[in-house]
């Protein structure tokens, strides 16, 4: 009787032994299957920073060429979006910039132009400028709406030189 219970808890012992074996080869199994994908495929889509920066790039890219392919977007027709372009204003005129342009006075001095109470944006002061008042030379001026410009100051008597990003009109 006493050689049968040995024999069965040896069984048992042997049979819990081969589940542990059976449970390790296939943790292991998976384990190098899942090692052996490349990070970013269908397989493995655990995305790594690397493949962030470069969809982003990619998409940065396509709307740079996307605006520099846009159309006319000077009185000349053939500046592009991302080039910024050398424009003389003789005294007397009035420049109107399309909504998102970028414009900075190098030479002369400016006043702020709108077609209602709201101005322009001074990104280098990270202020606004109200219609009417200064616009300061060297300083990006950024053009959130259509119906704002820059003209002469009242006293101008030479010819204003800005660098212009973006779609104008002389006036």
């Amino acid at each position: 009787m006493e050689l049968l219970k040995s024999k069965k808890w040896l069984a048992s012992l042997a049979g819990a032994f081969l589940a542990g074996v059976i449970c390790v080869f296939a943790v292991y199994s998976t384990v190098a299957a899942d090692s052996a994908k490349t990070p970013g495929s269908a397989d493995d889509p655990v995305v790594t920073k690397s493949y962030v920066d470069a969809k982003v790039a990619a998409l940065v890219k396509a709307e740079l060429d996307k605006l520099a392919g846009g159309g006319d977007l000077g009185s000349s027709g053939d500046a592009s979006a991302a080039a910024l372009e050398v424009v003389k204003i003789p005294v007397g005129q009035t420049m109107m910039v399309e909504a998102g342009g970028e414009v900075v006075i190098r030479t002369g001095s400016a006043v702020a132009v709108s077609s209602d109470e709201n101005g322009l944006s001074d990104v280098t002061e990270g202020a606004d400028i109200a219609p009417g008042k200064p616009v300061a030379s060297n300083h990006l001026i950024l053009f959130p709406r259509d119906g704002r410009g820059i003209k002469h100051s009242p006293d101008a008597k030479t010819d204003m030189i800005v660098l212009v990003r973006g779609g104008y009109e002389l006036k």
